[in-house]
């Protein structure tokens, strides 16, 4: 009986309390232990790269005291990039295109740059044999880095970069339904093989050596920027569009503000696709005085302007800027690609592949895969798209008359060939007190049997698109088809 009475009796108020505190501590404990492995499976899984990867975390030194830096391959399996190891050990890093392909692959050393850099993870981590590796550290002996193979093709680099010739400019050219980058050019360039003992001259005041133009230029588009104002006309005048004419005598002026042709060239009557065709400033300036500037603008932002470009590799941002307080005068520039914006070849290459790709973008890329030593796949890079530019309708719209350039207007060098050819001439002025121009040609060309690929061209200080920038991409095309 005394025993069922003791049973009955409530447990200790202070036993429960603690027993209750123990419990709650224990489940702060398990649940900070399984952040702490869902942060460590995430931080392997998505962030390790990343983190690793950035320039001034001492990790990367250990993995290069463990691994000899891999090999960069073009996508025809050139040599792009190679470390060397002498009798003593020490490692030498050799780019044997040298200037060929410095902005696109890069340098070791001084930092790093371009595919260097952005794949560093992948060319300091090895996937040879676990057992091989073992073995390796064991015996003191560094194993082999993957593979980095990208999608730049060395005959076309070689072909863009001597087109190019002594002029400052860029040349990238790319697939518009895939997003490869095939080729990126950019000059003045430098040397990556002796980029240490050249440093203080490629980094000297008033030295552009380093900068990419292909992907960070910013340059005025001139006529090139026709193919926006062009679409923003498309979309306000849907029904009517082909009704528009102008008269052209050569200039064009309102607000004390007077537009020329080049050359002054009078194009007589034009509808809209010749005033294309022909690059007629008059009708452009004419024309931008019936656009709605918000709208306008608006177009601009949704294509790109203003904003970081889908690539991961270091590119600029383009700019555009006009509102309804900026006047006529401004309004009649911003149409022809002068006035205030400013564009990259890149941005412009990615415009043109919209349009051949039925308004959709892919996100371009520079490498295709990485492999281990022994030719293993390691991993593998897959077209991404991006998102759409513009409605189907708008980039067949576009498309014709792109084509009408080749077939009846300022490049006509394109026509006839073995190959059916899309583009926009420009002619920029590079500021309001000279009389100095850019070069610039964009667009695109197709033949059964091949990917289509988009070429955009300036030339610094050179003159008109027609006459300079139009035969670098024909060079382009001419080899690529052949």
């Amino acid at each position: 009986m005394e025993r069922a009475k003791k049973a009955q009796q409530p447990q200790n108020p202070s036993k429960m309390q603690k027993d209750r505190e123990l419990l709650v501590v224990s489940n702060i404990f398990t649940v900070l232990f399984l952040a702490v492995i869902a942060y460590f499976v995430y931080f392997q899984a998505v962030k390790s790269e990343e983190f690793i990867n950035n320039p001034y975390n001492s990790l990367q030194d250990l993995f290069a005291e463990r691994v000899v830096r891999g090999p960069i391959l073009s996508a025809d399996g050139e040599v792009l990039a190679v470390t060397r190891t002498g009798e003593d050990g020490a490692e030498t890093r050799e780019y044997p295109y040298g200037r060929m392909f410095a902005h696109a692959v890069g340098y070791v050393g001084n930092g790093k740059a371009g595919i260097e850099n952005q794949e560093n993870f992948s060319l300091l981590r090895s996937h040879e044999f676990f057992l091989e590796q073992i073995l390796n550290d064991i015996s003191g002996k560094k194993s082999r880095g993957d593979t980095v193979v990208t999608t730049v093709n060395a005959g076309i680099q070689k072909c863009a970069y001597e087109a190019l010739g002594s002029y400052d400019g860029a040349v990238i050219v790319l697939e518009p339904k895939t997003g490869k980058i095939i080729a990126m050019v950019s000059k003045p360039d430098y040397d990556p093989n002796t980029i240490a003992a050249d440093w203080e001259e490629v980094t000297a005041e008033g030295s552009t050596a380093l900068y990419n133009r292909a992907t960070q230029g910013k340059y005025a588009p001139g006529s090139v920027f026709k193919i926006f104002t062009t679409l923003e006309y498309y979309r306000e005048h849907p029904a009517s569009f082909a009704d528009y004419h102008f008269n052209c005598l050569g200039a064009f002026s309102r607000g004390g503000q007077t537009i020329h042709c080049a050359s002054g060239r009078q194009h007589g009557e034009e509808d809209l696709k010749a005033s294309f065709a022909n690059s007629c400033n008059a009708s452009y300036a004419s024309l931008a005085l019936s656009l709605d500037v918000e709208r306008f603008a608006g177009l601009c932002e949704d294509m790109l302007f203003n904003t970081s470009l889908p690539i991961a590799f270091p590119s600029g941002k383009s700019s555009f800027r006009l509102t309804r307080e900026d006047g006529e005068a401004l309004l009649m520039e911003t149409a022809i690609g002068q006035g205030l914006t400013l564009v990259s070849p890149l941005h412009m290459a990615l415009a043109a592949a919209a349009i051949d790709n039925a308004g959709v973008l892919m996100r371009p890329y520079l490498t295709d895969h990485t492999e281990s030593a022994s030719g293993a796949l390691v991993d593998q890079n897959e077209p991404k798209e991006y998102r759409a530019l513009m409605a189907a309708d708008e980039a067949e719209f576009l498309r014709e008359y792109l084509r009408a350039v080749v077939t009846d207007g300022t490049a006509g060098a394109l026509d006839g060939k073995n190959y059916t050819a899309y583009g926009k001439t420009g002619t920029a002025q590079v500021s309001d007190t000279s009389d100095r121009t850019n070069a610039w040609f964009v667009g695109f060309a197709e033949k059964e049997g091949y990917e289509d690929i988009v070429v955009a061209v300036v030339l610094e200080d050179a003159g008109g698109g027609s006459a300079y920038a139009v035969p670098v991409a024909k060079k382009v095309f001419d080899l690529y088809f052949d």
